[in-house]
């Protein structure tokens, strides 16, 4: 079967767009790094709801929208450690608000909470730890796109996600690989976490095979429109979400096995 490319045009000029922005973004640090990783996340949360609560009124994704940015913008824990507790308050009302998929929908709405924070909180490591993993998961994206699309074969979960292939998938992780053996041959890091690379593409890859599942479940072919070419903002940022969370789990691990 041919491979269909009639869609790259338009991915292209927003993926270009979205990644001038974000780049700026990560490239200033705060407070507009901040602002855009609050509004990412409010903007999930809204289309999370929306896909799980069919026919709510527009109050009602806001509503929850509103919770995820209030917290993610005043992190009240920097004032008072209890306050952590919070975190489950966007969860919550996901769980109320959904029609479909509650606790899964409650459960996902914690998962964009939790990587909100590890954006915000890599970005003030500095440039290096943020880049690299944007890196994987953008160049993991692109390998497995055109390797699949060129390449086709044998479906990687046909039931979640039929337009994803075992060769786009392997792609994935071949090409996080090489980007990071890049980065160790030119001294930026040991061979030790090589193997991290593929690690971080493949929690990417269930990212989006995860949300995948939602829209399947809920019925929708994207999670909103608001991104030409790659559907919702959730659509486009699945893949991260998973993968920096498993970036901080990676790292704390790390850091409790003594190396630093």
């Amino acid at each position: 079967m041919a491979a269909d490319w009639r869609d790259l045009r338009t991915r292209v000029a927003s993926g270009l767009a979205l990644m001038l922005l974000g780049g700026l973004a990560i490239w200033q640090g705060d407070p507009g790094f901040t602002v855009l990783v609050v509004l990412a996340c409010a903007v999930m949360t809204w289309e999370l709801v929306r896909m799980t609560a069919p026919g709510a009124a527009p109050w009602q994704p806001l509503l929850a929208a509103a919770l995820t940015l209030a917290l993610l913008a005043w992190q009240p824990w920097h004032l008072h450690e209890g306050a952590v507790m919070l975190l489950t308050l966007p969860p919550a009302a996901v769980f109320l608000l959904a029609r479909q998929l509650r606790l899964a929908a409650a459960l996902y709405a914690l998962l964009i909470l939790l990587a909100g924070l590890a954006l915000i909180s890599m970005r003030g490591e500095g440039l290096f730890p943020l880049l690299w993993l944007v890196a994987v998961v953008v160049i993991s994206d692109v390998a497995g796109y055109f390797a699949g699309r060129a390449l086709g074969g044998p479906k990687f979960w046909p039931a979640i996600s039929p337009k994803k292939t075992w060769s786009g998938t392997v792609a994935g992780w071949v090409g996080a690989a090489l980007f990071g053996l890049g980065l160790i041959v030119w001294g930026n890091g040991s061979f030790w976490m090589l193997p991290t690379f593929p690690l971080l593409a493949f929690a990417g890859q269930m990212g989006d095979i995860l949300e995948s599942w939602f829209k399947r479940r809920c019925g929708v072919k994207d999670s909103s429109n608001l991104i030409p070419g790659h559907g919702g903002v959730l659509d486009r940022f699945d893949a991260l979400l998973t993968a920096s969370v498993m970036l901080v789990v990676l790292a704390l691990l790390a850091y409790a096995a003594g190396w630093r």
